[in-house]
């Protein structure tokens, strides 16, 4: 029998990505689907045939509060608003579903840490998951697993990501994006993949960001409160590395993710990973495994799933990773030249 399943949430990525992935999930049966207007939340739920719930207007029976009293409802896929998710995700677990949450977990490190401590106050019968893809693309899983088979200590690492995000780009041209209020603006809703991303390589070498010292700035108007950040980090055994990330280079692009231990170096990219590691024989050996550019939300949706059927999900998918990837950009945000530790 199917898990029966809602979204919460009509946007961009609800219908480009969560909603052919949860169709293409056998173990999953779409039920409903909210969204803050009855347009957006009838326009997306006739053409799928299921019911439509929505904020405004107030209608009698087609409350978020009514969606989540159904019983055929037992779980949800939150993609709302940054600032929003928080009281959608808590409304869920109080009604006793199973919850996966887009990231980044909270708006800031306080309300995540509440949201978490609320989750465990419900006793935790229900599985509660943030969705980041990032730990699930099949190239950073791989990235990871190599840089655990070389061992050794980190000696660097590094991030850089550069692009100019185009004027007529439909997902900077929603309101919220537009006129952000949560911390950050675009690079918090974009850059934590990239930390996450470096979390899970980092972890693959058994170590994690202990310090943060940034700087940030806004080069275009268009994503305030500021587009760009550079950092300098430091990991708990002592390796240093850079974090370099901007939204708004005109001539600049590309994204690299690179891990230097003292037994080799891992590259990942969207498109493949390349490790270096000595031959055995006194030289270095290069070999590289290329990959699909995608999302990887399908993989996402269909780990959520079978989570549910065991009672469990993957580490990648905790709330606690979540909640780390966010104290390390936040620390970057607010950091302006001076030390931030990592709690």
């Amino acid at each position: 029998m199917p898990i029966g399943v809602a979204i919460i949430g009509a946007g961009l990525f609800v219908q480009e990505e969560h909603l052919p992935a949860v169709q293409a999930c056998g173990l999953l049966s779409l039920k409903a689907i909210f969204s803050r207007s009855e347009a957006s939340a009838t326009s997306l739920a006739s053409k799928e045939s299921v019911d439509a719930y929505f904020e405004s207007p107030d209608t009698p029976g087609r409350s978020i509060d009514d969606l989540l009293a159904r019983t055929d409802v037992e779980a949800v896929i939150i993609a709302l608003p940054i600032v929003q998710q928080f009281d959608y995700v808590k409304k869920a677990i109080a009604a006793g579903k199973h919850v996966l949450s887009e990231k980044p977990i909270a708006n800031d490190v306080d309300k995540a840490k509440e949201l978490i401590e609320f989750y465990k106050s419900c006793g935790g019968s229900t599985i509660w998951g943030v969705a980041e893809n990032y730990r699930l693309l099949p190239g950073a899983l791989y990235a990871a697993e190599q840089l655990k088979k070389i061992g050794g200590l980190v000696q660097t690492f590094k991030v850089k990501l550069f692009l100019r995000i185009p004027d007529d780009d439909r997902f900077l041209a929603t309101e919220w994006r537009k006129n952000p209020i949560h911390q950050g603006g675009f690079l918090l809703d974009g850059g934590i993949h990239f930390v996450a991303g470096l979390r899970a390589l980092l972890a693959g070498a058994d170590e994690h960001i202990d310090e943060v010292v940034a700087f940030t700035s806004q080069l275009d108007g268009r994503t305030p409160p500021f587009d760009t950040v550079h950092a300098l980090l430091r990991t708990n055994k002592g390796a240093a590395g850079t974090f370099s990330q901007s939204f708004m280079t005109e001539f600049k692009g590309g994204f690299e993710l690179e891990v230097v231990t003292q037994n080799g170096a891992v590259i990942f990219t969207p498109v493949g990973v390349e490790v270096t590691t000595w031959d055995g024989q006194g030289g270095k050996c290069t070999h590289k495994v290329d990959y699909q550019l995608n999302h990887g939300i399908k993989n996402e949706i269909a780990t959520f799933a079978e989570g549910i059927r065991k009672g469990k999900l993957p580490e990648v998918f905790s709330p606690a990773e979540a909640l780390a990837d966010l104290c390390v950009l936040q620390a970057m945000f607010e950091s302006n030249g001076t030390l931030k530790m990592i709690q």
